[in-house]
């Protein structure tokens, strides 16, 4: 080989670009690896938590492409929003999990559903209903889900922040917020739409289950958004009612459901009808502390209507800030609709939101409300035998709201002062 040729290849020249290759090409490497590092803990986990909801068993597929309206947060993320989930930040909880306040890095407000898999064995499947739920169906009176979490043993659901927190905290005596009859109303109104659209408007047929009180968020508006889906259920459209197990929460609980485990739309009609009035009256609809006549709220409430004195039911201080008695008396009237025995007698949402619009009149007078007897006021998530007195066959008529015998008939001046 020629001289020059070999001092050419050993020249200092080439050796600086030999290492300026070897350089680059390891760093590339490093790159690659802690790429596939990143890979590995952050975004596969995710992919297969996305595979995991996707191949549910319990039922179709419901998602439709609808995932992709939420994000998905990694729990390092919603730990620190939470501040490690600080009791401080809590906003309230349930036999699922606790509910905390949150601030992601761009100053967004988030609600984060802390599910409790350990203590209760729904836990996970309460997850996958709420995300399958909520991801099919939006409304001005639902709550909006951000996104969730699934690593690890860690579920997250993660709401917009409603400021002003649930209703339970504010209707009830012990609150410092007075709500005046016009923002009562509009929340009975917004309840009521956020069901007709479960049940009738959305492209799925939704019964919640668990219409209460807590489970009615208010923003900073105090309009009112429905919220926990995890006992919801999408129901068949050719089926009347469902044969399932009880869930919900004793009080609110329609008595076919509590007791024979019949599940319609008219339970949640039932529920709906006992939330408004414990609206209106700003009280539990169970309080043992009361006499005994007044203890269960319902069946007082339907003492009063036989004694023509319903008015006698509306908070005290709603009274004194000042209420157009035919308004409030309307939407009593709608309550105790809500409340009939049999769930034939119930109107449909779409009907109740007309009649507290007050663009169709109430075209029946409501029957006495069936009302669980104190023997049969205990857990709901036992089978109980269907006591007879309690429901007995509908009575037949050829329209739901056509006029009842004279034996049902109200006291004429049931809702006059």
């Amino acid at each position: 080989m020629p001289r020059h040729s070999l001092e050419g290849f050993s020249s200092p020249g080439s050796t600086g670009k030999a290492l300026s290759f070897l350089f680059i090409s390891s760093a590339v490497i490093l790159v690659i690896m802690v790429l596939l590092v990143l890979f590995w803990k952050c975004i596969k986990p995710k992919i297969l938590s996305l595979k995991k909801v996707k191949s549910t068993k319990n039922g179709p597929d419901y998602f439709s492409g609808n995932l992709r309206t939420i994000s998905y947060f990694d729990y390092c993320t919603l730990k620190r929003a939470t501040r490690d989930f600080d009791t401080k930040n809590q906003l309230g909880g349930g036999g699922f999990g606790q509910v905390y306040k949150g601030k992601l890095v761009d100053g967004r407000m988030i609600a984060v559903k802390q599910l409790s898999l350990g203590s209760s064995q729904q836990g996970e499947s309460e997850f996958l209903a709420e995300v399958r739920m909520l991801t099919s169906i939006q409304h001005k009176n639902l709550v909006h889900l951000i996104g969730c979490c699934s690593e690890g043993a860690q579920r997250l659901l993660v709401y917009e922040y409603m400021k002003n927190g649930s209703l339970d905290s504010i209707i009830y005596e012990n609150s410092e917020t007075f709500l005046n009859w016009k923002i009562r109303f509009q929340i009975i109104l917004g309840i009521a739409r956020g069901l007709q659209y479960l049940h009738e408007d959305s492209n799925l047929r939704i019964v919640h289950r668990d219409i209460k009180a807590s489970n009615i968020l208010l923003d900073d508006k105090f309009r009112p958004k429905i919220s926990d889906f995890g006992l919801a259920r999408f129901f068949p459209e050719d089926q009347a009612y469902l044969s399932t197990g009880v869930a919900g929460t004793l009080g609110y609980t329609a008595p076919e459901y509590a007791i024979r485990g019949e599940l319609s739309e008219k339970a949640d009609i039932y529920s709906f009808g006992v939330l408004a009035i414990e609206i209106i009256s700003s009280r539990k609809n169970t309080d043992l502390s009361l006499p005994t006549e007044m203890q269960y709220l319902p069946e007082y409430a339907w003492k009063l209507f036989e004694r023509s004195s319903v008015i006698d039911l509306v908070d005290p201080k709603l009274r004194t800030d000042g209420i157009v008695e035919k308004d409030v008396l309307q939407v009593c009237h709608v309550a105790f609709l809500c409340l009939q025995p049999h769930p034939s007698l119930r109107p449909p949402m779409s009907e109740i939101v007309a009649m507290l619009t007050c663009k169709i009149e109430p075209m029946a007078a409501p029957v006495k409300p069936a009302f669980l007897g104190r023997k049969h006021r205990i857990d709901i998530s036992l089978s109980l035998e269907p006591p007879s007195e309690i429901l007995s066959s509908p009575p037949q008529s050829n329209s739901t709201f056509s006029p009842l015998p004279n034996r049902f008939s109200p006291p004429r001046d049931a809702f006059k002062r």
